[in-house]
């Protein structure tokens, strides 16, 4: 099922549509946003410059600096009257990032979401629970209104409280869940140690995200739950989840690039990079009215596929980011990603799907040690050897993936603290 025409588009129809928004974003910017206007100036580029898509590269990065630079409002291209909703990051490296919305803006990212429910086999007649927070924080609110736009039955539960989650979810007869990967590990936990089996709880399908997570993660899921588990993209400074969806097929996530231009750039020259090559993941944004960012530089590591999927939609597609680089670790020269790690662990199944980075330093040698749970009916029950085993063989398998030696301590059940929001996968204890 197809939400929207624009899903379908042939790509001449795709790219006369992205440039014409693009014309007319770049003008507004030019003349309403003063950062766009030096930018632009000083760069010697004229508004007339921008003829049509293909003159994207031409355009200014835009970081996460520059809104916190500027903040808050200082980008926004449309009077404070015009704003009727403002979210904002976490702030949790600095000042927080605002992002507002306009009317038009709102529409535009219900539309983005109902578009994601539809391609994932939702309708009108399912009942969604909300376990994303609602407030700053982009996710939760992004698919309530997703939600009603299709006019689904939205349970706006919110955060907090698994056991009263799995009570709603009984007595609602909820079918939908909406919540990060790592939280729906730890809610078919919880189930089961009331007793109760997950994959009788009555959910179909799970749009997840707002945080890393491996394939092999996804394939834990399903298994717990007996669903389909469907990755989601978004970044709330581009416009909240909804920028990047996966369908039925789950292969790749379509881009609603009809309101959204993605870029494929090289980290170090911020060179454009042909489909198919790996680099940094960047969006236009030419259909948003009160923060209609250019060249947004995301730091997530990706790739573009231009191939039709078999859903029937035309939309590029993006590859499953391989990490963000904030939250890259960088040890003795290895580029480290907690999604590999991830991926290792799931893979060889000795292990419970609970773990975290510890970084240290030691004699001026930056160190790794991978702390993570055993199941709860194997791990300790034959004593030392046994773990010591289960250690040694995940150590390998990460020094044959990375090239690197970590130290890997196997801890008992329950011991690793659980999120009901992002997970926190990384603790540095390196001196700042």
């Amino acid at each position: 099922m197809i939400w929207q025409k624009e899903e379908c588009l042939s790509r001449d129809e795709m790219n006369q549509l992205q440039s014409e928004r693009l014309i007319a974003t770049v003008e507004r910017v030019y003349e309403n946003v003063p950062f766009y206007k030096k930018k632009m100036d000083d760069m010697g580029l004229e508004v007339g410059d921008i003829r049509g898509i293909e003159d994207l590269s031409k355009l200014p990065f835009t970081t996460k600096q520059d809104l916190r630079d500027h903040y808050p409002y200082g980008l926004f291209a449309v009077p404070m009257k015009r704003v009727v909703r403002v979210h904002a990051s976490s702030g949790t490296t600095g000042r927080p990032t605002v992002v507002g919305y306009t009317k038009n803006d709102l529409d535009i990212w219900a539309n983005c979401i109902a578009r994601f429910y539809t391609a994932m086999g939702v309708t009108d007649e399912d009942i969604i629970q909300n376990a994303l927070g609602y407030g700053f924080f982009t996710g939760g609110l992004g698919f309530h209104y997703g939600a009603e736009k299709l006019g689904a039955t939205i349970v706006p539960i919110s955060t907090g409280n698994s056991k009263k989650q799995i009570q709603i979810m009984q007595e609602f007869e909820s079918n939908v869940l909406i919540c990060t990967p790592s939280y729906a590990l730890y809610l078919a936990e919880t189930i089961k140690g009331m007793g109760l089996d997950p994959r009788e709880m009555g959910i179909k399908a799970a749009p997840l995200g707002a945080e890393p997570w491996s394939y092999e993660m996804r394939n834990q899921i399903e298994a717990e739950w007996g669903m389909k588990a469907h990755d989601s993209y978004g970044l709330s400074e581009v416009i909240g989840p909804g920028v990047a969806f996966e369908c039925g097929m789950q292969q790749h996530l379509h881009i609603n690039e009809d309101h959204f231009v993605p870029e494929i750039v090289d980290r170090n020259t911020l060179e454009p990079l042909e489909p198919g090559k790996k680099g940094e993941l960047v969006f236009t944004c030419i259909t948003k009215e009160a923060l209609p960012l250019l060249r947004y530089r995301t730091k997530d590591i990706s790739s573009l596929v231009t191939e039709p999927c078999a859903c029937g939609r035309t939309t590029v597609r993006m590859t499953k980011c391989d990490g963000r680089t904030d939250d890259m670790l960088i040890i003795r020269g290895v580029n480290v990603f907690p999604s590999q790690i991830e991926s290792v662990l799931l893979k060889l199944g000795q292990t419970a799907p609970h773990y975290v980075l510890i970084v240290d330093r030691t004699n001026n040698l930056d160190t790794l040690e991978v702390w993570v749970e055993g199941k709860e009916d194997v791990t300790f029950v034959d004593g030392m050897r046994y773990m010591k085993e289960i250690e040694r063989r995940i150590t390998e398998e990460i020094k044959s993936v990375l090239g690197l030696q970590v130290k890997v301590k196997l801890v008992e059940p329950k011991t690793i603290e659980r999120s009901e929001g992002k997970a926190k996968r990384i603790i540095d204890k390196r001196p700042k």
